[in-house]
């Protein structure tokens, strides 16, 4: 494994780790600590919705400043909870070919949920984040946080919108995620924390957690 890759060997293949979100953040908060030690100049950006407590907790422990990553996964038709890419707010799409050539969509498709996509993040922002311009990234460290990673193309999405603002260092912070994403994510940043890297081909996110549940957006709101 990458020497760029950080786990809790206790943690590796089990599930139910943590209590809850904020239990998960404390734990990457703690590992980031470990590495880095104090990070002078350094931003959490959450992804919503289920990172952002996780990322509220690694902000406050850490003592960094805190927002979020408005990114989307593109849903594959019929099937909600899995997708077939990312886009970001400024319209940046990333894809996965190999799936995408499986599912055989029309281009029909794939720009109507393109489309889809892009005016949920537009309402998402301005709902959020109140439309505020987007802190500059030069020169600082960033940590991407989200509650877990599937196929990890939300994640390589905000990796590209941190680089592109040419951050000092980019790091990836997830409680959970399989071997397979993790490694693809760690040859594009500085450094990935997981403390719960799963190996098995069937991977969950809620698994990992003993209290789990989709956020809604009233309780991103009332925690932001």
């Amino acid at each position: 494994m990458s020497m760029n890759i950080y786990e809790l060997k206790k943690f590796r293949d089990k599930h139910y780790i943590f209590a809850d979100r904020w239990d998960a953040g404390l734990t990457l908060a703690s590992m980031i600590r470990s590495i880095y030690g104090q990070i002078k100049d350094g931003i959490v950006l959450a992804i919503p919705s289920g990172g952002v407590p996780v990322g509220m907790k690694v902000s406050e422990t850490l003592g960094l400043s805190f927002d979020l990553a408005i990114v989307r996964k593109l849903q594959i038709p019929g099937n909600p909870e899995a997708g077939f890419g990312a886009i970001t707010l400024d319209g940046s799409v990333f894809i996965n070919e190999p799936l995408l050539a499986e599912l055989n969509l029309s281009q029909a498709q794939i720009e109507k949920e393109k489309k889809r996509v892009q005016d949920e993040l537009t309402v998402r922002n301005s709902l959020f984040r109140e439309g505020r311009p987007f802190p500059s990234l030069k020169g600082k460290s960033v940590i991407i946080v989200d509650d877990g990673i599937a196929s990890g193309y939300t994640m390589l999405a905000s990796v590209y919108m941190a680089k592109e603002q040419t951050a000092l260092k980019t790091i990836v912070a997830v409680p959970t995620a399989p071997m397979r994403s993790i490694e693809k994510i760690g040859s594009k940043v500085d450094a990935v924390f997981c403390p719960n890297i799963r190996t098995a081909p069937y991977f969950a996110v809620a698994e990992a957690y003993q209290h789990w549940y989709d956020l809604s957006q009233e309780e991103v709101l009332e925690l932001l």
